[in-house]
């Protein structure tokens, strides 16, 4: 009688696990589970910000660029469904202060994240939401496809922007700017959306930030007044190990530029709004 109960037994396990086996055969991989990033490298040029002193009106400086690539293969696609793969950026930190002596302070900032409205803002290039951009930044795969498709898509971003040697709000352009503070925090998704149905993969995700502290001497001629203190070099950016979901600003306008104010921000008296927000 044991013996036919372990025959019996034995027979529903292998009918089961042929079962199993067969199904795994036979089902087609989802687009998920097909998709493989061959190679991926993030990183921040190792040289320090420049600046440019050759206006009498403003100071400029540009950062080292963060850099992100990554080689994809995307196995032959049995349904008849189109992909964009690329990379999506969202700002969730911002402190960004010119301080012009005892006169006060000009600052970009961004209200809702500011103020813990929102967790992190859009850093779409303001077109191609939810992409950073539409170039090398993103690669599209339109099913069905009967052979492998290898391809790369890459971004990079940095600041360049222009300050004030006076105050905003002043008519006067005598130099008065002493200081300026900037520091941003970014993450980066590597992702893969369903254009009929809005699926979103996160492939990977990357943290970097930008800090910069420069010195100014308003005093000095031009061309001899600001001096870099720190950083030197940059943070390199983390790939983390464990995926983070989007949050859902990060892929509805309005982007990170739209969404900027300058205000300025006396010693006395009250802020005023110098440039209102685009959208």
């Amino acid at each position: 009688m044991a013996s036919h109960c372990w025959t019996f037994l034995w027979t529903v396990l292998l009918f089961n696990a042929m079962g199993c086996i067969q199904s795994i055969r036979c089902k087609p991989k989802s687009f998920r589970d097909s998709i493989v990033i061959l190679e991926l490298n993030a990183t921040i040029d190792s040289n320090p910000t420049s600046i440019d002193e050759t206006s009498g009106v403003v100071l400029r400086y540009r950062t080292p660029h963060f850099r992100a690539n990554a080689r994809i293969l995307v196995p032959p696609v049995a349904a008849k469904e189109t992909w964009t793969i690329g990379w999506i950026q969202a700002c969730n930190h911002m402190e960004f202060f010119n301080t012009y002596g005892d006169k006060g302070m000009s600052s970009w900032e961004l209200p809702d994240l500011r103020d813990g409205k929102i967790q992190a803002i859009s850093d779409s290039d303001g077109v191609n939401y939810p992409w950073y951009g539409n170039t090398t930044e993103t690669c599209t795969v339109i099913g069905p496809t009967k052979k492998d498709s290898k391809f790369v898509v890459s971004m990079n971003d940095n600041f360049y922007p222009s300050v004030t040697w006076g105050v905003p709000v002043s008519d006067s352009n005598v130099p008065q700017l002493s200081s300026i503070f900037r520091d941003q925090s970014f993450t980066t998704w590597l992702v893969a959306i369903n254009q009929a149905t809005s699926e979103t993969l996160v492939l990977q995700t990357i943290r970097w930030r930008m800090r910069l502290d420069i010195k100014v001497d308003p005093e000095k001629p031009l061309g001899q007044r600001a001096v870099l203190k720190e950083p030197v070099a940059q943070e390199q950016p983390q790939i983390l190990g464990k995926n983070e979901p989007i949050p859902p600003n990060a892929m509805v306008k309005p982007n990170a530029n739209d969404a900027q104010v300058l205000m300025w921000r006396p010693k006395t008296g009250d802020p005023v709004v110098v440039i209102p927000p685009k959208y």
